[in-house]
């Protein structure tokens, strides 16, 4: 029986790079990448809630820089900037390195599959219906510029006794063509009746040269 590949994984090195960037050793290889995981879920934690779709990290023997790509890059900055420096006053605090952190502002929200999952499970969370949220998250991504994009929607929909999942889609997704930049991200609804699974995929067109992949 086929299994479906993470398309963002099978793509890592052909059209889409690392969102890690460093060297280290085999005795120190393992403590570095737990600190890696451990400052990207306090980074995700701190800044819940304000559109963030990728997190690079990038390690020299001074600092470790952080690229933010967030959708709301002025509620992390804060007010002449106090919000970015109180999160890198925390960071060095926890983690004892020198951090630099740049926030870059994501210009299309919904072409990033990790904000339309989120921002669908959200609804959901709301009491909204999962069709109508699905629908609107699709048009939206067709009116952004998306090539196509795919939605799944699984769980006990509506509070119904058996668990099922719902599609909805417009355009092409081709998973087996490498030169495709498609993005894909799935997050959880938590509701009274247990958890919604929501996956999300988009197409934002073929990559010819990896310094045109979409953020």
């Amino acid at each position: 029986m086929g299994s479906k590949v993470n398309p963002v994984g099978m793509r890592t090195g052909i059209i889409k790079t690392w969102d890690s960037s460093w060297y280290a050793g085999k005795r120190t290889y393992a403590k570095v990448l737990k600190e890696d995981i451990a400052i990207r879920k306090f980074i995700m934690v701190k800044l819940n809630d304000t559109g963030i779709a990728k997190l690079e990290l990038e390690r020299n023997a001074k600092d470790i820089t952080i690229n933010i790509h967030s959708s709301k890059p002025g509620v992390i900055i804060g007010r002449q900037g106090a919000g970015v420096e109180g999160l890198k006053a925390e960071l060095e605090k926890k983690f004892g390195h020198k951090f630099t952190l740049n926030v870059k502002e994501v210009k299309k929200p919904e072409l990033v599959a990790s904000l339309v999952a989120e921002n669908i499970a959200m609804q959901i969370e709301r009491r909204v219906s999962y069709r109508r949220a699905a629908k609107m998250a699709v048009q939206k991504a067709m009116d952004a510029g998306a090539k196509g994009i795919k939605i799944r929607v699984g769980g006990r929909l509506n509070g119904v006794e058996i668990a099922r999942s719902e599609f909805y889609s417009e355009g092409q997704i081709p998973l087996h063509t490498f030169r495709a930049d498609i993005d894909y991200a799935g997050h959880p609804a938590r509701t009274t009746y247990g958890i919604i699974g929501v996956k999300v995929w988009v197409n934002r067109g073929m990559v010819y040269n990896k310094q045109n992949a979409s953020t």
